[in-house]
């Protein structure tokens, strides 16, 4: 169970949440002066700050910049909208920070042991795993959104910036399967395509497994050397994580203000609750099912996915779940397999937001779809979400190529991208959510989980 601190911390961030929320925009109605309502909306922040002095969880901090930017965001919303550049720099860290994680990992995980078989059983394991989860992520959307209706009556707007997205190219199953091998491995690291970085770091592993041993031990040497100060790299860039997300909802916020909420509400509602439905009725099932302690998982998942809520990015997240996970007993050559391949095979949120506002989009355009017309949309998402990277905007794109295909209004789509910040923040986070336990599983299901780790893990 949770700490009386913990339900404590928690009360006060949904007390403030609400102070914020139900107080914003409604000064005339209040008849109170907006000197008073400022310092009154900033009291359940600075009562979190001197709480959060005596903790030394990085997730606290997380939250507690995740209040003070949105407060800062709608009281100085013209100061906010220049603060990205400091989530801007926390992610460009984090992407130095990927590709010799990854490599690193890898090659010790494969040449350090010389199981090849193994690794080929972690491939077709983690895939069929990764298909039946985002398969039923999918029904979820679709079931969500045909029973909410949020875009039926909708009123779209006569114009709309459709300069701001592009729809992407028409890709075919073969162009597909070309993006998942490098054609040169330094442009695969400065476009951050974690998949074939991937690739690449398996086939050199198993090439060092081939050769020699004089020549084998110095690059595995090295290679753990690397992964070792990478991951002290990680907790360095991570003290940079509360300032980060600070800037990155109050730019959110000064940016949009927080009465967009209001007009996509039922939209908005509709995607939350169908993830918090996939959390329960999927996730918690498959961490019971397979006997992973949910307490102890629930710790390790907490930081890198309020890090991934907060910067709407799933890389940002990427090597403090790979650490968190390890520290909760996967072994390191199951995480730094699992959890990369998830990204392109098992973005879980994703792909229920996709299915879930494509049908949105049609019932905004005034179409009664035949359920048999959205199967085979979602058998169509079932491809194209597979090359959705973890960066914001990407999931966006493949829906505007989507609805574009089936001959559908494009229009709802960028009524959508007004609040799409705030839906990514949800999609990303359920994302690392399932990444992560994706990589447990697949250690349980190798017999190589540490339960005792699980059970010594603090917050």
């Amino acid at each position: 169970m949770f700490s009386k601190k913990s339900l404590l911390f928690g009360f006060f961030i949904s007390l403030s949440l609400v102070v914020i929320l139900l107080l914003a925009d409604h000064y005339a109605s209040l008849n109170l002066p907006e000197g008073l309502l400022i310092p009154l909306r900033w009291l359940p922040v600075l009562v979190l700050f001197f709480y959060v002095l005596k903790q030394k969880s990085l997730t606290t901090w997380v939250f507690l910049a995740m209040l003070a930017g949105m407060e800062f965001g709608h009281d100085l919303p013209s100061i906010a909208t220049d603060l990205d550049v400091l989530s801007l720099i926390f992610l460009r860290m984090i992407k130095t920070i990927i590709a010799p994680l990854l490599f690193g990992t890898l090659v010790v995980g494969i040449a350090g042991h010389a199981d090849l078989k193994q690794t080929g059983r972690l491939g077709w394991k983690s895939i069929l795993y990764f298909e039946i989860i985002t398969t039923i992520a999918l029904f979820i959307g679709l079931a969500a959104i045909n029973i909410s209706r949020a875009g039926v009556g909708l009123k779209l707007p006569k114009s709309a910036n459709m300069n701001e997205l592009a729809a992407p190219a028409h890709q075919g199953w073969k162009d597909i399967v070309l993006h998942i091998f490098p054609e040169n491995i330094a442009k695969s690291i400065a476009g951050a395509e974690i998949l074939q970085i991937v690739v690449f770091s398996i086939l050199f592993g198993i090439a060092m497994v081939m050769v020699a041993e004089k020549y084998r031990m110095p690059m595995l040497t090295f290679a753990r050397a690397l992964s070792e100060v990478m991951f002290k790299f990680t907790g360095i860039i991570m003290y940079f994580a509360p300032v980060a997300v600070f800037a990155s909802i109050a730019y959110t916020v000064g940016h949009m203000g927080i009465g967009v909420i209001i007009s996509l509400l039922q939209l908005l509602g509709t995607l939350y609750i169908a993830l918090l439905a996939f959390m329960v009725l999927v996730l918690l099932p498959v961490c019971l099912l397979f006997g992973i302690p949910l307490r102890g998982f629930i710790r390790a998942i907490t930081e890198p996915a309020a890090i991934a809520f907060a910067t709407t990015s799933s890389e940002a997240a990427l090597p403090l779940a790979m650490q968190k996970m390890e520290e909760f007993g996967v072994p390191r050559k199951i995480v730094s397999f699992v959890l990369p391949l998830g990204y392109t095979f098992n973005l879980d949120g994703t792909t229920l937001y996709l299915s879930l506002a494509s049908v949105f989009v049609a019932q905004a355009s005034g179409i009664d779809m035949p359920l048999g017309t959205q199967i085979l949309m979602l058998l169509t998402l079932m491809l194209t979400s597979k090359g959705v990277a973890g960066v914001s905007r990407a999931s966006l794109v493949i829906l505007l190529g989507t609805v574009s295909s089936f001959g559908l209004s494009t229009l709802p789509v960028f009524l959508i991208l007004g609040v799409d910040a705030l839906m990514d923040m949800g999609r990303t986070a359920t994302n690392v959510i399932g990444n992560s336990l994706a990589s447990a599983v697949i250690a349980k299901w190798e017999g190589e989980f540490d339960p005792d780790k699980a059970k010594n893990l603090n917050l």
